[in-house]
């Protein structure tokens, strides 16, 4: 819902049927959502932005075209950047070159959209129980220095492309130098692998920021799936956009030799 509020937030004047200042509401109710969706998420017993809190805003919500009280919270609206809704960027990018087409079939987020940079802790451990630590050390690209504030999100699908965990964003990378892109960060899978369903796999999708159009868009994506699971150091390929969540229509972005190295650390009790 909030990313539905900010896209309508952010519409041009003219196909819109909201004034600014309506907009500008709006962008507040998605900037409030995005705080309560934090909220849940978070490992901490305090939370910032309560149920009651959001309540609050119900009504703001339903008289939006009459509201004109102040908003409720002092909060600033979601920055311009457009956040597109689930399955949205496959019809919008068909426009570029080959290297980057492809088809494939998009997910419905079960969990709450998450803002890049936000990676959760680890788990408790469980007797008996593995969790599993992925380094997400670098991926290669041929145009690895044009990227513009490129991060990676990473989710755990089953094999119907729905949510296993909640889906975690890597802050923007490091660094950038010849074909690779750096990140050096540690993702906690939110899951013991004992409680993964069979033929689940992690996704990592390379995103980065497109100026001409005022979206972030989706490069590439690569998977891991359960059997790759080890301790030490692993490079898997990449695959062209849009992210097919299904595994069934898979193209590699390019034949030259590119790929997301990881290390994987296991834990057990």
């Amino acid at each position: 819902l909030a990313r539905h509020l900010q896209k309508e937030a952010q519409s041009q004047h003219n196909n819109s049927e909201f004034t600014e200042d309506q907009k500008k509401t709006i962008a507040k109710i998605a900037t409030c959502l995005e705080l309560r969706s934090a909220a849940l998420q978070s490992t901490q017993s305090q939370e910032e932005f309560k149920l009651e809190d959001l309540k609050k805003l119900e009504p703001i919500l339903k008289n939006i075209l009459t509201y004109n009280k102040e908003f409720p919270f002092d909060v600033q609206p979601v920055p311009l950047r457009k956040i597109l809704a689930p399955g949205e960027e496959e019809h919008l990018e068909f426009e570029e070159d080959d290297e980057e087409g492809g088809a494939g079939a998009g997910s419905p987020d079960s969990f709450p959209a998450r803002v890049p940079g936000t990676l959760l802790p680890r788990l408790p451990s469980e007797p008996g129980m593995t969790l599993l630590t992925i380094n997400i050390e670098k991926i290669g690209l041929k145009d690895a220095g044009q990227c513009i504030d490129p991060y990676i999100t990473v989710s755990v699908k089953d094999l119907n492309g729905i949510d296993l965990t909640p889906v975690q964003d890597t802050p923007v990378a490091l660094r950038k130098e010849d074909t690779y892109v750096y990140f050096n960060v540690d993702i906690e899978i939110q899951k013991h692998i004992e409680r993964l369903t069979k033929g689940a796999a992690i996704f990592f999708e390379f995103k980065h920021y497109k100026p001409k159009k005022r979206f972030t868009s989706t490069k590439c994506f690569a998977f891991m799936e359960m059997d790759e699971i080890k301790p030490g150091a692993i490079v898997i390929e990449l695959y062209k956009k849009p992210t097919d969540f299904k595994r069934k229509k898979l193209q590699l972005l390019t034949k030259k030799p590119l790929y997301l190295h990881l290390h994987q650390t296991l834990h057990k009790e």
